[in-house]
């Protein structure tokens, strides 16, 4: 119902300034009825007491339907009509695979409540603003392994995110065999413009992948790589054992990311290297690259009108007939 009023125009608004009189319709009415009135003096009321019927108690309402029926009226006469709009959006959408990393090193508590979860919340974020591409997701930490192929359900993508946890693979840092995981994903894509984000927050140690040897294969793909590196500068409370129970033991630890690395991984795909050092940052970081990958869409958009006056004009003089009809007979009124 709301939408169907928001959908409404009016060609003759004109009209609608004849709303303006109601107040002064309002104050007439109760003056005249105020006017009317009669006073008789006797000696008790008590043997009338109560005695009021009703058709006295619906009487002073009565103008309440002339009132409506003239708003239905002017509404009429404005020729209200109703716009229906149909788009036809066709977008050539962009393949984009986030690759994450799930190392113990991601629960440092340099971001809050630690580095993970609120790298899982701004890339959903992010998800969002996607509407027509299709995304993957791969995690790595010792080791890689695609958590989601390419797709455009993004709820299930979501989902995903927000079963990650540290602990699910060896630990360690293999951010070549997380990126040639993620170049594994695109490399059958006949998407115009492919790319891998590829956020980590360590110095790539582990796998048998060498990260630029991953980046070259991405290169060769046409597919660019955005990275991210994750972490504040100096020291940040992290794990650094981890119990027989799985619980980690927390301390301070210097904060070591492969800066260079990450940045000639970005040049030689064509993308760009970023440092979030906070939250905001890392938000940021994800606006800039959404407005730098922009989807082509091509839309084309349909309007219908139908004329709505019919009903008000109806419902106007149906109200005006009985208000009519009302005076002449139940509430007429000798002079």
């Amino acid at each position: 119902m709301i939408n169907w009023f928001r959908n409404i125009e009016f060609i003759n608004s004109w009209w609608l300034y004849l709303l303006l009189l109601l107040p002064v319709l309002i104050w007439w009415h109760f003056w005249r009825l105020k006017d009317q009135q009669t006073y008789l003096t006797i000696s008790s009321t008590k043997p009338i007491r109560g005695l009021v019927s009703i058709r006295t108690r619906l009487y002073p309402y009565l103008p309440i339907l002339s009132m409506v029926a003239f708003i239905a009226l002017v509404l009429a006469l404005a020729r209200p009509q109703l716009s229906l709009k149909e788009e036809e959006v066709k977008a050539e959408g962009i393949d984009i695979v986030m690759v994450m990393d799930i190392s113990s090193s991601m629960l440092a508590q340099d971001f809050q409540p630690d580095r993970l979860s609120v790298s899982k919340e701004v890339a959903k974020s992010f998800i969002d603003k996607r509407l027509y591409d299709r995304i993957g997701l791969v995690v790595f930490a010792g080791e890689s392994y695609t958590q989601c192929p390419l797709t455009t359900d993004h709820r299930i993508v979501k989902d995903f995110l927000d079963g990650l946890q540290c602990g699910l693979l060896e630990d360690g840092t293999a951010i070549g065999m997380g990126l040639a995981s993620a170049v594994n994903r695109v490399k059958e894509s006949k998407a115009k413009s492919k790319v891998i984000i590829l956020l980590t927050d360590g110095v790539n140690n582990s796998g048998y992948i060498k990260p630029m040897t991953a980046a070259e294969i991405a290169k060769e793909l046409d597919t660019k790589v955005y990275t991210i590196g994750v972490g504040s500068r100096g020291q940040a409370l992290s794990p650094v054992q981890r119990r027989s129970d799985g619980r980690y033991i927390f301390g301070m630890a210097n904060v070591e990311i492969d800066e260079r690395l990450l940045n000639e991984i970005a040049l030689l795909t064509g993308g760009t290297y970023y440092r979030a050092t906070d939250a905001e940052s890392l938000n940021a970081i994800y606006s800039e690259i959404d407005a730098l990958e922009k989807t082509e869409m091509e839309i084309t958009t349909f309007k219908r009108y139908s004329d709505e006056y019919r009903p008000f004009l109806l419902f106007g003089m149906i109200l005006f007939l009985i208000d009519v009809l009302l005076r002449m007979t139940l509430f007429k009124t000798i002079p």
